[in-house]
């Protein structure tokens, strides 16, 4: 029997199925999904974050007791070009603090080398999920 490593859309759809679980905190499956040496091009003030641990903080920081619970994650259309998989996504979410629900669309890419992320890009419309939260400034 062969051994056979997920291809980048396989990868990045099973990232998005253990959403749940790494919002309940629990990482290390998903985690086994990502690179050590992973880039995560945050953009903004941020900038791209480094490694494997800066992952593992971005996690922790949705997980229980972060501003928003009951996220859900559904890919509406996935798009693989060679090492690349490109995910068009609606997240729905509640802000804790407020109790009021979100739901917006999103999009994010990833590179897969050896069945685990090496690179991600995402785009979200924070706008929205300000004016949906009643937070417009």
């Amino acid at each position: 029997m062969t051994d056979v490593t997920p291809g980048p859309g396989e990868v990045h759809r099973r990232v998005v199925a253990m959403y749940g679980e790494v919002l309940a905190g629990r990482l290390d499956e998903a985690l086994a999904l990502i690179d050590p040496d992973v880039i995560d091009h945050r953009g903004g003030s941020s900038g791209d974050h480094h490694g494997i641990g800066a992952w593992r903080r971005k996690w922790e920081s949705f997980g229980e007791g972060g501003p928003f619970h009951d996220v859900s994650v559904t890919i509406e259309q996935n798009v693989v070009a060679g090492d690349t998989s490109v995910n068009r996504y609606t997240t729905r979410g509640t802000h804790t603090a407020s109790g009021r629900r979100y739901e917006v669309l999103g999009m994010d890419m990833v590179r897969v080398r050896n069945g685990r992320i090496v690179e991600h890009w995402a785009l979200r419309d924070s706008d929205a999920i300000r004016h949906q939260l009643g937070q417009d400034t």
